[in-house]
């Protein structure tokens, strides 16, 4: 008998993969792997559904803990952005799979598929992981050249229920940290976002009330709100809905894919916004001036290889490895305030700070302004060597 594990979403391109699999490449027995790393409760739900009506066996793993843990903090610690998008997707994918694998290795099976395309990246996140096994790969979106009206129709004609149309096309993936939109008209640059298509965030209003919350950290991992500890995914899930209700975390962008194709999303992540937000200003009251600068180029390296999905490569480890050691200061808290679809600190502290009052104040006595004299005399001195000799 032919088996296939096949990475599930319970979306428009997972569901539809399930009947072609059977039907274009042959395969008996088709077994489904949806892996929960934070996606609406619904959501699981609609494809656990749905899995069990059209594959043949079907396994839903709760990943969410260990998402926080091994994925966000890191994410937070290393400042994830790549051009702004703070890598919900894109971190999410590599677990995903080898959640697949390990089914795959489990069940002893020797193919291993997922419902991408062949334009995004989310095809090279995957196969980044399934690659490293000795399965074969089977992307059947981009072997058969699909578009989305077809899958639609084709979705129809097998009678998959899916929640998209052909006017309102919408992709969308969620998790715990981020929720993209894509698809549809808003692959116009120049079209405006319809406020149907964000379920995190309202619409930001600036006759609501501004709200500070204090977010605690110990090593660069947050660990409190508003004075009350909390475990990584609650404190997530509080953030994105008190961040949502001011319309913080939104970000519409023309993003640069690994395949050189600029693209443009859509993203809602309030708590990332806010997180990430408040992490970047710790760092900046602990971190000396040269670990900043340095980790700048550390942080982007970082969130160029999580895009690429190659967190396996021995240098996402040895990026971890100094990001790790720079947080150790990084302990304390940051006040932020949430008003109008922003968020920004007003406040920070910290018991490793290398912020000295005493010394910085105007009304200092502590260091005399004389002594800086000295400093002032070389501050600069070639510049003004050379400028001498021209005249």
């Amino acid at each position: 008998m032919s088996e296939v594990v096949l990475a599930y979403s319970g979306g428009l391109d997972t569901s539809v993969c399930i009947p072609l699999l059977r039907e274009r490449y042959g395969f008996d027995k088709v077994v489904t792997v949806l892996v929960d790393v934070g996606q609406p409760r619904s959501d699981i739900e609609r494809g656990n559904l749905r899995a069990k009506q059209l594959a043949d066996e079907h396994y839903t793993i709760d990943a969410r803990e260990e998402f926080v843990k091994t994925c966000l903090f890191p994410l937070i610690k290393a400042n994830g952005s790549y051009e702004g998008y703070v890598l919900g997707t894109a971190i999410a994918r590599p677990l995903i799979a080898s959640k697949a694998a390990q089914i795959a290795k489990q069940k002893g099976i020797k193919n291993l598929a997922h419902g991408c395309t062949g334009r995004g990246n989310d095809q090279l996140r995957f196969e980044a992981i399934f690659r490293a096994t000795d399965c074969r790969v089977i992307a059947p979106m981009r072997d058969l050249d699909l578009a989305r009206e077809w899958e639609i129709d084709y979705a129809r004609e097998h009678g998959i229920e899916v929640p998209v149309t052909k006017d309102k096309p919408w992709s969308i993936d969620e998790n715990i940290w981020s929720r993209s939109i894509e698809g549809g008209k808003l692959e116009d640059p120049y079209f405006e976002p319809p406020e149907e298509i964000y379920g995190w965030t309202k619409t930001p209003k600036s006759d609501k009330a501004p709200q500070i919350v204090e977010i605690g950290f110990e090593q660069g991992i947050p660990v409190s709100l508003d004075g009350v500890r909390m475990g990584g995914l609650e404190l997530i899930e509080t953030l994105n809905r008190i961040g949502g209700e001011h319309g913080v975390g939104r970000t519409d962008m023309v993003e640069d894919r690994v395949l050189g194709l600029k693209a443009r999303e859509n993203y809602e992540h309030p708590a990332a916004t806010i997180l990430l937000a408040a992490h970047k200003d710790l760092e900046h009251l602990v971190l000396s001036r040269a670990e900043l600068k340095f980790k700048v180029m550390v942080d982007e390296a970082w969130s160029e290889m999580v895009y690429m999905g190659l967190v396996e490569d021995p240098l996402y480890s040895d990026l971890n490895a100094f990001v790790d050691q720079s947080q150790k200061r990084v302990n304390g808290s940051v006040k932020m305030k949430l008003y109008c679809g922003n968020a920004f600190s007003v406040g920070r502290q910290s018991p490793d700070a290398l912020y000295a009052q005493d010394m910085v104040s105007f009304d200092s006595q502590t260091l005399s302004q004389k002594d800086a004299e000295g400093f002032a005399k070389y501050h600069g001195f070639q510049a003004r060597l050379l400028k001498r000799k021209s005249i």
